[in-house]
């Protein structure tokens, strides 16, 4: 059980990396205070310093604090639309809103301040 949260706690975040630029170019302003109640998704894989996954294959977890809005909002567009193809990451990109996207970008992008 503990797998499948971690599984789609690096899909939700996974997501949020795809689409940033665009979705940050439409307007969105993320907060990264909102994010602090969605980030739960994201810590189980990201938030572990080195951390692989092994579904569907071994996979090294990136490191997301620190990056830039825009790519974190691009990255999870394209999970969400299947244009990367984690499965974690997809799963939990699809339950995300443009909001979503754009206040978890804010929160990694000033790494959680």
């Amino acid at each position: 059980m503990r797998n499948l949260v971690n599984i789609t706690a690096a899909a939700a975040c996974a997501s949020l990396l795809a689409f940033a630029p665009g979705a940050l170019a439409q307007g969105a302003a993320g907060s990264a205070e909102a994010a602090k109640s969605k980030v739960s998704m994201c810590i189980g894989c990201h938030g572990i310093a080195g951390y692989k996954t092994a579904y569907p294959d071994v996979y090294h977890v990136p490191k997301i604090s620190g990056q830039q809005a825009a790519y974190l909002v691009k990255a999870l567009q394209a999970y969400k639309s299947g244009e990367r193809s984690h499965p974690s990451m997809r799963g939990i990109a699809r339950g995300l809103t443009d909001q979503d996207m754009a206040d978890l970008a804010a929160y990694y992008a000033g790494a959680g301040k």
